[in-house]
């Protein structure tokens, strides 16, 4: 074993009854080197003894043994497995944290520590009680990329494996969630159970409609014919990137809309003629902007431009207060919603860019009708906001599994929000070798401007020493904005956002090569490995650039973390400007204003106001829980109504 981690674990044997996070590492700790006596006589085993083994594990769990005494055989399995199959021998830090995992723990592994891998063990051991186990991660890519890398691990110990993709039918999802082990988008696992829900309810009422059973010669029971849930009861869940699914997710609920009614022409009309009129009403006299809350309120002059403003007949139907809303509306999105920064439109839809990860959030839409007024404002179908038929919360959807745990790079900062929420621990896990990545001082600027061209200047110092350099920008425009003055100067670069997503294995893959330059947005901070190319850690290894601070803290610490992987050599540093998004944000448009006119007037370097970043970030973090709290509150007490009045809370909502 390491030295590092000796050290580090060894001062945790006296701490064995200890009921702290560091007593639960040392007991859990002392079941290391019973995993490690079995490899031995693992290794001697042919590969269908492997099989063998991993079938009678199996039979043991599913005739009553508790898996907890069986997880010494079962991790020691699973590493061997991996071992042959993958090349690739679990560390003890990485059994660690699955032993954690298995005590329904959310524990945090620095970036590049091999969470992938960790995840294999307790996986294999709570699917061994035959009731499924699910790994949910936060992109189809990432689900498809870590079951496919998986799998042969998994078929060596007997198992069996399915994925659940956003474009795939009924019958292949079933097939998917029926394997021992699946693995999908939290967002999928959630439409799944709502669907599956509306499907059970229809069951019901078909079963209690004897005459339409007869008439139609199926008898009561009708789900004989095909049509049964696709999901089994919840029993294990497994939450990969933890943080951002269980806490940045759940400000956002799942919703399953209703078929629409004859008012869809009307409704379409209303977006499109607000869309078109929006830019016409300025602020302060026709609206007043509430940067708190981001709304727009008209104010009484601009309600008689709505009255006054030519309208075509399909709108007479329309009431002047639903024309003040929709006009609103319209408003809001022409001032806050930005094309390659918040959606990109593709294939004739408006398609979200996930703000923590920058990837395309497939089949999600903005609720509140924003996304139709983006649909109106581009110029594209229209699509109809209707009502909803089934609702539920990411929050609520793990909370129904007997065992759910997490993993996370970055969740020391909501470790008691989690702890409170989903009742697990928090267990931090020890590095496998030492970090050696650099800190180098946060440059803070006056203007945008400015701070470009510093960067620039810092990218092409690095480049021609050939050292690989990592650009993060916190949006699409951004990254465009970045490579237009690399190209200026001459320097070849690769661009890795959510245009890219396909080729986003190989850009990552190479970003550690010798003379590499990447721009990237949030995409290269989660799910992806950097490893160094000959004569890279010589110069200093990779060195990452933060062009912007993030309104979440984790999602700094991310992008940090592409450098110093395993005991890497790494380095990183942060600019900033006084006229970044964050501190409109954080502090208000007055205040946001004032920085960024002292900024405009002098050239001079502005570090002392670093600070002023971090307050920033803590406000809209703290505003950001405060919205979780508020949703959490709301989705209870609503359910308890719908109980209340027998009603279902699922299917029975309202907007």
């Amino acid at each position: 074993m390491h030295g590092v981690m000796t050290g580090t674990l060894g001062k945790m044997r006296g701490a064995v009854d200890c009921v702290t996070t560091q007593g639960k590492l040392a007991r859990w700790y002392q079941l290391l080197p019973t995993i490690a006596a079995l490899e031995p006589k693992l290794k001697e085993f042919s590969d269908t003894q492997i099989r063998k083994e991993g079938l009678s594990l199996r039979h043991r769990a599913r005739s009553g043994e508790p898996l907890a005494h069986i997880l010494p055989e079962a991790f020691a399995l699973v590493r061997e497995a991996a071992r042959r199959t993958l090349g690739m021998r679990h560390y003890d830090v990485q059994l660690l944290g699955g032993i954690a995992i298995f005590h329904r723990s959310i524990v945090e592994m620095q970036t590049g520590e091999g969470k992938t891998l960790t995840a294999t063990a307790p996986m294999f051991l709570y699917a061994l009680a035959g009731r499924g186990s699910i790994l949910a991660t936060v992109n189809d890519y990432l689900a498809k990329r870590d079951a496919d890398l998986m799998a042969p691990v998994y078929r060596a110990v007997g198992m069996n494996i399915g994925v659940i993709q956003s474009q795939m039918q009924t019958p292949d999802r079933a097939k998917a969630y029926a394997c021992d082990i699946t693995y999908g988008t939290a967002n999928e696992f959630g439409f799944d159970f709502l669907r599956d829900r509306l499907l059970l309810r229809k069951i019901q009422e078909g079963q209690n409609d004897l005459i339409g059973s007869m008439l139609r010669g199926g008898g009561i029971n009708t789900r004989s014919g095909g049509d049964k849930p696709v999901q089994r009861d919840p029993f294990f869940a497994l939450v990969d990137e933890a943080d951002s699914i269980l806490i940045d997710e759940a400000r956002t609920p799942l919703i399953i809309s209703a078929i629409p009614g004859e008012a869809e022409k009307i409704q379409v009309a209303t977006y499109i003629w607000c869309a078109e009129h929006a830019l016409e009403f300025e602020e302060e006299t026709d609206y007043e902007w509430d940067e708190e809350k981001k709304s727009v309120e008209l104010t009484r002059k601009g309600r008689a431009k709505v009255r006054y403003l030519d309208k075509p007949e399909i709108l007479d139907s329309v009431g002047m207060f639903d024309l003040y809303v929709f006009t609103e509306r319209a408003i809001k999105v022409q001032r806050e919603f930005h094309r390659d920064r918040q959606y990109v439109v593709r294939d004739g839809e408006i398609v979200i860019v996930d703000e923590f990860t920058g990837r395309l959030s497939e089949g999600r839409k903005w609720r509140d009708g924003i996304h139709q007024a983006l649909e109106a404002k581009e110029g594209i179908e229209v699509t109809v906001a209707t009502g909803q038929a089934a609702r539920i919360t990411i929050q609520d959807y793990f909370l129904r599994f007997e065992n759910v745990a997490g993993m996370t790079g970055t969740a020391a900062a909501s470790r008691k929000e989690l702890k409170k929420i989903y009742q697990c621990n928090f267990v931090p896990i020890p590095t496998n070798k030492p970090p050696r990545r650099i800190q180098l001082p946060t440059q803070v600027f006056g203007n945008s401007d400015e701070k470009y061209r510093a960067i620039v200047t810092e990218i092409a110092d690095l480049h021609a020493t050939g050292r690989p350099v990592l650009i993060g920008t916190r949006s699409i425009d951004k990254s465009l904005i970045l490579a237009k003055l690399l190209d200026e100067k001459d320097i070849d670069y690769q661009i890795l956002n959510a245009y890219h997503v396909e080729e986003e294995a190989e850009i990552v893959a190479k970003a550690g090569q010798l003379g590499r330059v990447t721009v990237s947005t949030n995409m290269a901070g989660r799910g992806t490995d950097i490893r160094l190319g000959e004569g890279v850690e010589e110069l200093g290894g990779l060195h990452v650039i933060c062009t912007e601070m993030h309104e979440s803290a984790r999602i700094d610490r991310q992008l940090i973390g592409r450098c110093g992987r395993q005991g890497d050599p790494g380095s990183f540093r942060q600019y900033l400007a006084l006229d970044d998004e964050l501190l409109l944000t954080g502090f208000g448009p007055k205040k946001s204003e004032r920085l960024k006119k002292r900024g405009a007037e002098s050239s001079a370097h502005f570090n002392s106001y670093e600070k002023s970043f971090h307050r920033a970030q803590q406000r809209v973090e703290r505003k950001h829980f405060r919205q979780r709290k508020a949703l959490m509150y709301f989705e209870k007490q609503r359910k308890k109504l719908q109980r209340e009045m027998g009603q279902d809370p699922y299917l029975d909502s309202t907007n």
